[in-house]
């Protein structure tokens, strides 16, 4: 009976290591953001003031949303910025370090208010979260 035993504990340990395995996959395949506005050519923004107000208004709740890009980068800014690009697709994730080297050297004082506009926005979403 000791000879039953030891495949037994053996086959026990290869089911738990394919059980590993299969977890680290999926734990692996970590959830990304949507990839639909990466196309937006973030430089072009930055350097048109007026496209660039339109999207810092949006972000900001100043003036509604002109456009569904607007909308859905305002949606995603907060939580992409406050978890450093943590679900970004590497396109977002340099367009969001464009954005906030951007900011920083040209418009440190609006850069602020955006990352305090990223803090309250990232609390309201926590509170809806607990609530919910």
């Amino acid at each position: 009976s000791i000879i039953t035993v030891v495949p037994m504990t053996q086959l026990s340990r290869i089911a738990l290591i394919i059980a590993m395995n299969v977890l680290m996959c999926v734990l692996a395949e970590e959830e990304r953001y949507s990839d639909q506005y990466d196309y937006i050519d973030i430089q072009f923004i930055l350097q048109n003031k007026e496209i660039r107000e339109e999207y810092y208004n949006c972000f900001m709740e100043i003036a509604p949303c002109k456009t569904p890009e607007q909308e859905g980068i305002a949606e995603l800014f907060s939580e992409a910025f406050q978890t450093q690009c943590r679900k970004c697709t590497k396109k977002q994730t340099e367009n969001l370090n464009l954005v906030t080297d951007w900011f920083v050297k040209n418009e440190p004082e609006l850069w602020k208010l955006i990352v305090a506009k990223t803090v309250e926005k990232m609390k309201k979403k926590a509170a809806s979260n607990a609530d919910g």
